[in-house]
Protein backbone atom coordinates (compact mmCIF):
# COMPACT_ATOMS: atom_id res chain seq x y z
CA UNK A 1 0.00 0.00 0.00
CA UNK A 2 1.15 3.76 -0.50
CA UNK A 3 -0.22 7.35 0.60
CA UNK A 4 1.23 10.09 -1.17
CA UNK A 5 0.83 13.71 0.52
CA UNK A 6 0.61 16.53 -1.08
CA UNK A 7 2.97 19.42 0.21
CA UNK A 8 1.38 22.54 -0.84
CA UNK A 9 3.68 24.96 1.11
CA UNK A 10 6.29 26.91 -1.06
CA UNK A 11 8.56 25.94 1.43
CA UNK A 12 10.01 22.16 0.25
CA UNK A 13 10.69 21.53 4.42
CA UNK A 14 8.78 24.09 6.06
CA UNK A 15 6.70 23.20 8.73
CA UNK A 16 3.80 21.89 6.24
CA UNK A 17 6.71 19.04 5.29
CA UNK A 18 7.70 18.40 8.93
CA UNK A 19 3.50 17.87 9.71
CA UNK A 20 3.21 15.31 6.79
CA UNK A 21 6.53 13.37 7.73
CA UNK A 22 4.91 13.07 11.34
CA UNK A 23 2.27 11.31 9.74
CA UNK A 24 4.00 9.47 7.16
CA UNK A 25 6.42 8.31 9.96
CA UNK A 26 3.89 6.46 11.63
CA UNK A 27 2.71 5.13 7.89
CA UNK A 28 6.21 3.69 7.48
CA UNK A 29 5.97 2.03 10.83
CA UNK A 30 3.18 0.23 9.93
CA UNK A 31 5.13 -0.89 6.51
CA UNK A 32 3.14 1.61 4.15
CA UNK A 33 4.90 2.85 1.37
CA UNK A 34 5.05 7.20 2.09
CA UNK A 35 5.92 9.77 -0.55
CA UNK A 36 5.70 13.56 -0.33
CA UNK A 37 4.64 15.51 -3.78
CA UNK A 38 5.76 18.74 -3.09
CA UNK A 39 3.37 21.19 -5.70
CA UNK A 40 3.46 24.84 -3.63
CA UNK A 41 6.62 25.84 -4.78
CA UNK A 42 4.98 25.51 -8.91
CA UNK A 43 3.52 27.55 -11.10
CA UNK A 44 0.08 25.95 -11.43
CA UNK A 45 -2.85 27.77 -13.49
CA UNK A 46 -6.41 27.62 -12.62
CA UNK A 47 -9.55 26.08 -12.87
CA UNK A 48 -10.67 27.98 -15.95
CA UNK A 49 -14.02 26.18 -15.88
CA UNK A 50 -13.91 24.47 -19.84
CA UNK A 51 -15.69 21.21 -18.56
CA UNK A 52 -13.40 19.32 -21.26
CA UNK A 53 -12.10 17.13 -18.55
CA UNK A 54 -15.75 15.82 -18.38
CA UNK A 55 -16.37 15.49 -21.96
CA UNK A 56 -13.06 13.92 -23.19
CA UNK A 57 -13.08 11.51 -20.05
CA UNK A 58 -9.15 10.60 -20.54
CA UNK A 59 -8.60 11.51 -16.50
CA UNK A 60 -6.87 14.99 -17.82
CA UNK A 61 -7.54 18.37 -17.45
CA UNK A 62 -6.71 20.59 -20.92
CA UNK A 63 -4.45 22.80 -19.11
CA UNK A 64 -0.67 21.41 -20.54
CA UNK A 65 1.34 24.24 -19.18
CA UNK A 66 2.43 22.18 -15.66
CA UNK A 67 2.35 18.50 -14.44
CA UNK A 68 -1.34 18.24 -13.31
CA UNK A 69 -1.98 15.43 -15.80
CA UNK A 70 1.55 13.64 -14.29
CA UNK A 71 0.86 14.35 -11.16
CA UNK A 72 -3.15 13.07 -11.34
CA UNK A 73 -1.76 9.50 -12.27
CA UNK A 74 -0.02 9.55 -9.30
CA UNK A 75 -2.32 9.87 -7.23
CA UNK A 76 -5.12 8.11 -8.89
CA UNK A 77 -2.92 5.05 -7.56
CA UNK A 78 -2.07 5.75 -4.36
CA UNK A 79 -4.26 4.07 -1.13
CA UNK A 80 -4.46 7.01 0.34
CA UNK A 81 -3.83 10.81 0.19
CA UNK A 82 -2.99 13.70 2.66
CA UNK A 83 -3.42 17.13 1.62
CA UNK A 84 -1.31 19.46 3.35
CA UNK A 85 -1.35 23.14 3.24
CA UNK A 86 0.00 26.16 5.41
CA UNK A 87 -2.28 29.15 6.34
CA UNK A 88 -2.33 32.35 4.20
CA UNK A 89 -5.00 35.16 5.38
CA UNK A 90 -6.82 32.01 6.89
CA UNK A 91 -7.68 30.06 3.64
CA UNK A 92 -5.51 27.93 1.28
CA UNK A 93 -2.51 29.23 -0.77
CA UNK A 94 -3.32 30.15 -4.44
CA UNK A 95 -1.07 27.32 -6.18
CA UNK A 96 -2.25 24.90 -3.59
CA UNK A 97 -6.04 25.81 -4.64
CA UNK A 98 -5.54 26.18 -8.12
CA UNK A 99 -3.80 22.39 -8.00
CA UNK A 100 -6.90 21.28 -5.43
CA UNK A 101 -9.65 22.59 -7.89
CA UNK A 102 -8.06 21.35 -10.97
CA UNK A 103 -7.55 17.75 -9.21
CA UNK A 104 -10.88 17.04 -7.75
CA UNK A 105 -12.32 18.63 -11.06
CA UNK A 106 -10.75 15.97 -13.12
CA UNK A 107 -11.42 13.09 -10.40
CA UNK A 108 -14.78 13.88 -10.17
CA UNK A 109 -15.80 14.36 -14.30
CA UNK A 110 -14.06 10.97 -14.88
CA UNK A 111 -15.99 8.05 -12.45
CA UNK A 112 -14.43 9.77 -9.25
CA UNK A 113 -10.57 8.47 -9.36
CA UNK A 114 -10.44 9.29 -5.74
CA UNK A 115 -13.66 7.50 -4.49
CA UNK A 116 -12.93 5.81 -1.25
CA UNK A 117 -9.19 6.27 -1.27
CA UNK A 118 -8.28 7.16 2.42
CA UNK A 119 -7.52 10.35 3.14
CA UNK A 120 -6.50 13.53 5.58
CA UNK A 121 -5.99 17.11 5.65
CA UNK A 122 -3.06 18.42 7.33
CA UNK A 123 -2.68 22.17 8.20
CA UNK A 124 0.65 24.03 9.65
CA UNK A 125 -0.28 28.00 11.07
CA UNK A 126 1.74 30.51 12.51
CA UNK A 127 -1.21 31.60 14.83
CA UNK A 128 -4.89 31.41 14.16
CA UNK A 129 -6.93 30.40 10.74
CA UNK A 130 -5.95 26.92 11.13
CA UNK A 131 -9.18 25.76 11.59
CA UNK A 132 -11.18 27.43 8.60
CA UNK A 133 -8.01 26.20 6.26
CA UNK A 134 -8.32 22.89 7.30
CA UNK A 135 -12.59 22.86 6.52
CA UNK A 136 -11.29 24.36 3.10
CA UNK A 137 -9.64 21.45 2.42
CA UNK A 138 -11.62 18.93 4.42
CA UNK A 139 -14.55 19.89 1.52
CA UNK A 140 -12.62 18.83 -1.05
CA UNK A 141 -12.03 14.90 0.44
CA UNK A 142 -16.04 14.90 1.43
CA UNK A 143 -17.12 15.96 -1.91
CA UNK A 144 -15.58 12.74 -3.37
CA UNK A 145 -16.88 10.25 -0.84
CA UNK A 146 -13.07 9.43 0.62
CA UNK A 147 -13.20 7.78 3.53
CA UNK A 148 -11.44 10.39 5.79
CA UNK A 149 -8.74 9.29 8.71
CA UNK A 150 -9.23 11.24 11.82
CA UNK A 151 -6.91 12.14 14.92
CA UNK A 152 -7.68 13.35 18.91
CA UNK A 153 -7.89 16.70 17.74
CA UNK A 154 -8.11 19.13 14.39
CA UNK A 155 -5.30 17.91 12.40
CA UNK A 156 -3.51 21.44 12.87
CA UNK A 157 0.34 21.89 14.47
CA UNK A 158 1.55 25.03 15.28
CA UNK A 159 5.16 27.11 13.64
CA UNK A 160 6.63 29.76 12.43
CA UNK A 161 9.96 29.32 11.76
CA UNK A 162 10.93 25.52 9.69
CA UNK A 163 11.01 22.87 12.29
CA UNK A 164 9.77 25.01 15.21
CA UNK A 165 6.35 22.66 15.25
CA UNK A 166 8.56 20.08 16.21
CA UNK A 167 7.81 21.99 19.55
CA UNK A 168 4.09 21.91 19.46
CA UNK A 169 3.77 19.03 21.86
CA UNK A 170 -0.14 18.19 21.30
CA UNK A 171 -0.05 19.09 17.33
CA UNK A 172 2.90 16.27 16.95
CA UNK A 173 0.75 13.95 18.83
CA UNK A 174 -1.73 15.39 16.79
CA UNK A 175 0.18 13.76 13.85
CA UNK A 176 1.38 10.79 15.16
CA UNK A 177 -2.45 9.98 15.95
CA UNK A 178 -3.60 10.95 12.42
CA UNK A 179 -1.24 8.30 11.16
CA UNK A 180 -1.84 5.32 13.18
CA UNK A 181 -5.65 5.59 12.63
CA UNK A 182 -5.31 6.42 8.79
CA UNK A 183 -3.19 2.57 9.31
CA UNK A 184 -5.49 1.22 10.51
CA UNK A 185 -8.45 2.40 7.74
CA UNK A 186 -6.10 1.16 5.09
CA UNK A 187 -5.62 -2.29 6.09
CA UNK A 188 -9.43 -2.36 6.87
CA UNK A 189 -9.79 -1.62 3.30
CA UNK A 190 -7.10 -4.32 2.20
CA UNK A 191 -8.61 -6.87 4.79
CA UNK A 192 -11.79 -6.52 3.21
CA UNK A 193 -11.10 -6.27 -0.05
CA UNK A 194 -13.27 -8.69 -2.11
CA UNK A 195 -15.01 -9.52 0.83
CA UNK A 196 -16.94 -6.92 1.44
CA UNK A 197 -18.72 -4.71 -1.45
CA UNK A 198 -18.42 -0.98 -1.14
CA UNK A 199 -21.66 1.07 -2.12
CA UNK A 200 -22.23 1.53 -5.99
CA UNK A 201 -21.81 4.78 -6.69
CA UNK A 202 -25.12 6.98 -7.44
CA UNK A 203 -25.47 9.80 -10.52
CA UNK A 204 -24.97 12.93 -8.93
CA UNK A 205 -28.44 15.13 -8.85
CA UNK A 206 -28.25 18.71 -9.05
CA UNK A 207 -30.39 21.65 -7.71
CA UNK A 208 -30.12 25.32 -8.43
CA UNK A 209 -32.53 27.32 -6.82
CA UNK A 210 -33.04 30.05 -9.15
CA UNK A 211 -37.00 29.49 -10.57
Amino acid sequence: MKVIAINGSPNKKGNTFHALSMVGNELKAHSIDFEILHIGHKMIHGCTACGKCGVNKDEKCIIKTDDLNKWIQQIKDADGIIIGSPVYYSGIPGTMKSFLDRLFFVSGSNGGLLRHKVAAAVVAVRRTGGSATLDSLNHYLTYSEMVIATSNYWNVIHGAKAGEVTNDLEGKQIMRVLGKNMAWLLKMKEATAGKLEPPKKEKKEYTNFIR
